[in-house]
C-alpha cells in the first residue's frame, strides 16, 4: 500500500538548522558522500548559492558569505571536506566559550548610580571653582537622588547623597555643609524635575530647586 512508504517527521533525521529545510540537508549529506573533491567543491558552491538566495540582499556581503559557509559546515556535522574562502569552522571552535567581558564599572560599590554619574563627577572635578561648577554639582546630586530612588522606592536623605558624592569624587566635591536642598523625593518619583521653592529656605539663601539655571 502507498501509506506504507510514508515518512513521518518523528522517524526522520533531526535537522541541524531547520530553517533551511530537509531538502537542503539532504543535498549537504549527498555532498559529504561525494568522493571526488573537485565535484564536492562544485556542489558545495551551488549549495551556498541556494542558501544565499533565501536572503538575496545579503548574499554578496562578505560577512554574510562567511556565515553561510560556517552554517554549511555545521549542517554537515563538520564532515564536509571542501575548499572554502574562509577559515574552516571546526566543532571545537564552535564549542569554545567566549572570554568573559569585563563590566565597565568604575565604582562597583554604588552600581545603582551607573557609570555616567561617575563620568559626570570626573568632569565636575576638572572644572574650576565657580557658579557653573556649583550648578553642575547640584545637578549631579539631584540625578544621583533620582537614581537612588529608582533603586530604593522609600526615601533618602540629602545628606546620604552628599556623602556618596563626596566618596565618588574622592573627596573633591563636598556638599555636606551645604544649606541647599535637593529636589523633593516625591517630585523625582513622579518624574517632575521642575525646581520648586522650598519653604525651609529663608534669609536670601540660594535655592537650586527654584532658580531657572541652564542644564548641563
Amino acid at each position: 500500500m502507498i501509506i506504507d512508504n510514508l515518512e513521518y517527521n518523528t522517524e526522520r533525521e533531526k535537522l541541524i538548522i531547520p530553517e533551511y529545510g530537509r531538502h537542503l540537508q539532504k543535498m549537504i549529506n549527498h555532498t559529504v558522500a561525494i568522493e571526488d573533491k573537485e565535484e564536492r567543491n562544485k556542489v558545495a558552491k551551488s549549495i551556498i548559492a541556494v542558501m544565499g538566495n533565501l536572503q538575496p540582499h545579503l548574499r554578496d556581503v562578505p560577512e554574510f558569505q562567511h556565515k553561510l559557509w560556517d552554517q554549511l559546515f555545521i549542517m554537515s556535522d563538520f564532515k564536509l571536506d571542501v575548499d572554502t574562502p574562509f577559515p574552516v569552522l571546526t566543532k571545537e571552535k564552535l564549542q569554545e566559550r567566549p572570554e568573559p567581558l569585563d563590566y565597565p564599572q568604575n565604582f562597583p560599590k554604588y552600581r545603582f548610580y551607573g557609570n555616567n554619574i561617575k563620568r559626570m563627577i570626573d568632569v565636575a572635578n576638572s572644572w574650576e571653582e565657580g557658579e557653573l561648577k556649583t550648578a553642575l554639582t547640584f545637578t549631579i546630586a539631584n540625578h544621583m537622588k533620582k537614581c537612588y530612588l529608582n533603586w530604593n522606592k522609600d526615601t533618602v536623605e540629602d545628606m546620604a547623597i552628599f556623602n556618596h558624592l563626596y566618596e565618588l569624587s574622592d573627596g573633591k566635591i563636598n556638599l555636606k555643609g551645604s544649606t541647599e536642598d535637593l529636589i523633593e523625593a516625591s517630585n523625582l518619583l513622579r518624574g517632575n524635575n521642575k525646581k520648586k521653592h522650598s519653604s525651609n529656605n529663608s534669609g536670601g539663601k540660594k535655592n537650586y530647586r527654584s532658580r531657572g539655571k541652564k542644564r548641563y
